[in-house]
């Protein structure tokens, strides 16, 4: 539920009258909001003066700034002793190292130098000491980027159009505008400020560049971002009560907590060098953040009847902060609606405490008035109307009751941004129950999914092998690895006893053949052996190829003719003495040229070579016709994956009865010259 804190009567909480001045008279010059710097030094302004205060309430110097100064926003330091301010509208910087010398202290910075005309209103300053440049925003104008010596470098406008793309004010592009103080993130290199409709801005320190832009208006439009440790960022939304985490280079919402209703809307943390965020509450609690999202609350005095109604105050060493709890006589609340009320009778007593909120360590306490309110009372504030957060940042700066060492400001960021950024942050708000459940249920869910999803893959693969005729296909391939195996062994026996006894033709020809069956299974066997290659080729189609088979003695040709009745083979040889032979000219050769050659071998012009030209006819001498054809069936018959490596292999078994085709062909010749 949101709430707002709303006071139904609230008094705004100045000390007890003797510390405003001697004879109960009070003066109606009232401090503004304080500046502590690392020298202990207090900066706070009243009227068109600027003082300077030591620790002890002992006034240092004065500074006449000729405008009227802003109290409500505090003297901001931007390094080589300079002091920003603002001042009706105006910009000054005044040189605290000029005190006492000739030298102006006081020189405008920014604005107009004519009292006549009217400066635009300035709604927020600070300065970043590592880039040394100024920021002012001035409203409806956008944020400027000033050198120390007053030259301009850059200026942001809240809409930023690059690439076709228009970045900020997505509700509201025409009445938008930066509506809050600069914001220095020294870690990230970055500059965060928001506009009037809820979106938070990261800007590079060096050029109007949109880093980010997020959009916060679902919490409110007003909130106050403060930079955490090593690229971690707060943001704290008042009306809502409300802490949010976010990632400093990407904006991104880490984690949401929400705390106890809040003084007002300007309300702001403090952030120590433990990266922990501390900020008081109505409900008379300190609550207290790590990056992590880790929420813890303290209370020193009662909390039922008190109130922590100023900003926690950090300490000169930058791990604790001084807080001031203010118990009141009474003290009720109510929630209406979305709203919270309190209301407050007078205040009783204030307790002041010195607290590390990473430890919870407690190091000193007091309850006012005491020993240094009496002392602050009869020192140079006594002159000025002062509440607490004036007195809590004088105890800060007496570091009264303080064991831990001081660090100066650079120490204490180079320390803030050495830090590692939080290992395990919580990205989820709610019930982590349920959060671990929901997740359970999604990872059971998925893995019933990844089951369903493999059952159907599997059926459907197996529903597509079978259309394919693949099942039969494996298992023939499985009969063919057994007999592989059954012809390697036997092949190995026969070797063996080969090796060891007289070989037999008839041992020799078993082992050929079952070679050969083997060089089938391995050919049918091979990785270019696909489905559907061993059906038989079509027996009709007659090949017109020319199969040369040639050995380191001898060249074969095996040539068929368009009719299937005939079938002629040529086979030359070739020894030392002469390397003539005669070949067939081309694959295209007619049996016209063929019967040439015959002719010429027959009548012996073919000298000095040794031909043997052997015709077998199916209508000639049937008895050389069967055998050659015995000699061509294994091809013609072969199964489903016959080529050109078995009709090689027949051609060779033909040269192996070339003397008696040679002795044949002698005879027919000898009995036609008989005739």
């Amino acid at each position: 539920m949101s709430r707002v804190l709303a006071l139904a009567y609230y008094i705004l909480l100045f000390l007890p009258d003797f510390i405003q001045g001697e004879s109960g008279i009070r003066f109606t010059n009232r401090l503004g909001k304080p500046l502590m710097g690392d020298d202990g030094i207090i900066y706070s302004c009243s009227g068109k003066f600027l003082y300077a205060f030591k620790s002890n309430g002992s006034m240092l110097w004065n500074a006449h700034l000729n405008y009227t100064c802003n109290g409500k926003i505090a003297p901001v330091y931007g390094g080589e002793g300079r002091v920003y301010i603002i001042a009706e509208n105006q910009v000054l910087s005044i040189n605290v190292r000029s005190h006492g010398t000739s030298h102006p202290i006081v020189v405008l910075f920014w604005g107009n130098a004519s009292t006549q005309e009217t400066s635009k209103e300035v709604l927020g300053l600070s300065t970043s000491m590592s880039t040394s440049s100024v920021y002012i925003n001035i409203k409806n104008e956008g944020l400027f980027a000033y050198s120390n010596r007053g030259k301009l470098r850059w200026n942001a406008l809240p809409v930023l159009n690059q690439f076709g793309y228009s970045q900020g004010c997505q509700k509201n592009v025409t009445n938008c505008y930066f509506t809050s103080s600069p914001i220095i993130d020294s870690c990230e290199n970055s500059v965060y400020i928001s506009n009037n409709e809820g979106e938070l801005y990261s800007i590079s320190h060096r050029s109007p560049r949109f880093k980010w832009v997020q959009n916060l208006s679902s919490f409110g439009k007003i909130f106050i971002a403060t930079p955490g440790n090593n690229g971690f960022l707060y943001v704290t939304v008042s009306t809502k009560a409300t802490v949010l985490g976010l990632d400093g280079s990407t904006g991104y919402i880490l984690w949401q907590k929400s705390i106890g209703p809040l003084s007002s809307e300007l309300h702001a943390p403090v952030i120590d060098s433990n990266g922990w965020l501390s900020i008081g509450s109505l409900d008379g609690f300190l609550y207290s953040l790590s990056p992590a999202g880790i929420l813890k609350k303290f209370s020193k005095a009662r909390p039922l009847n008190s109130v922590i109604q100023v900003s926690p105050v950090l300490d000169c060493s930058g791990y604790a902060v001084y807080i001031s709890q203010t118990e009141m006589e009474g003290k009720t609340s109510r929630v209406i609606g979305d709203y919270t009320f309190v209301s407050a009778m007078k205040p009783k007593s204030v307790v002041f405490w010195l607290f590390v909120p990473a430890t919870e360590t407690l190091y000193w306490s007091a309850v006012y008035p005491g020993e240094f309110a009496f002392n602050l009372s009869q020192s140079d504030l006594k002159k000025f109307t002062i509440d607490e957060e004036i007195f809590l940042a004088f105890i800060a700066a007496a570091n009264i009751g303080n064991p831990l060492s001081c660090r100066t400001s650079d120490l204490k960021l180079s320390f803030s941004c050495s830090e590692p950024r939080p290992k395990s942050i919580s990205v989820y708000t709610g019930n982590e129950r349920t959060i671990l459940l929901f997740l359970l249920f999604e990872t059971i869910i998925l893995v019933v999914l990844a089951i369903v999803v493999r059952f159907c893959w599997i059926f459907w693969g197996k529903q597509k092998v079978q259309s394919q005729a693949l099942g039969r296909f494996l298992d023939k391939r499985h009969s063919l690895r057994l007999k592989k195996k059954e012809y390697d062994k036997t092949i190995s026996e026969l070797e063996q006893k080969a090796a060891k006894e007289a070989t037999t033709s008839n041992i020799l020809e078993n082992l050929t053949k079952l070679v050969k069956q083997r060089e089938g299974i391995e050919r049918k066997l091979s990785t270019t052996y696909s489905l559907g290659r061993d059906n038989n080729y079509n027996m009709n189609s007659q090949s017109k190829h020319v199969l040369p088979v040639y050995d380191s003695k001898a060249r074969s040709y095996s040539v068929r003719g368009l009719k299937s009745e005939s079938v002629t083979i040529f086979h030359s040889y070739s020894s030392s003495s002469s390397t003539d032979y005669v070949t067939s000219s081309s694959e295209t050769n007619s049996d016209q040229d063929f019967h040439g050659q015959l002719e010429l071998s027959s009548k012996g012009k073919a000298k000095g070579k040794e031909i043997e030209i052997m015709e077998i006819s199916s209508s000639n001498e049937e008895e050389d016709s069967n055998y050659d054809r015995e000699e061509f069936s294994s091809s013609r018959t072969s199964s489903g994956f016959s080529d050109f490596s078995d009709s090689l292999q027949n051609v060779r078994s033909v040269d192996n009865v070339n003397s008696r085709r040679a002795w044949l062909f002698r005879r027919r010749r000898s009995l036609s010259l008989t005739n």
